[in-house]
């Protein structure tokens, strides 16, 4: 059976409107890979921090100031999911899905880190 004009166009628009749920839940599921390999790695470094003798004080300051410079990346990356979470949620909006708690629970957006004191 032939479809109508109309039915076409309408089967577009589904189209269009799941690819583009699918691209903000790719988004924020990205940025969330990322956040949990970034926290691998500054955990790596505070191992080796914890490694490092008291009285190798210039190393001790030069890898704090790593670890530091890393968790600002992890927390700007934070922000950066934390904003595609949002447009996620406004696109399920958008296309009339009201309730969230699902997608809260998918993709759970992990806590900022603090930095270290030298």
């Amino acid at each position: 059976m032939e479809q109508s004009p109309e039915e076409i166009i309408q089967q577009e628009i589904l189209r269009e409107r799941a690819e583009a749920l699918a691209r903000a839940g790719k988004s924020v599921d990205e940025a969330i890979e990322r956040l949990k390999m970034l926290a691998e790695h500054i955990e790596g470094l505070k191992k080796t921090l914890a490694q490092v003798s008291r009285e190798n004080r210039d190393e001790r300051i030069h890898l704090i100031k790593a670890i530091n410079e890393y968790i600002r990346r992890y927390n700007e990356l934070r922000n950066y999911a934390n904003l595609r979470y949002y447009y996620l949620i406004v696109t399920r909006e958008a296309l009339g899905l009201r309730h969230h708690q699902r997608v809260a629970e998918i993709y759970t957006i992990p806590p900022r880190i603090l930095t270290i004191k030298e």
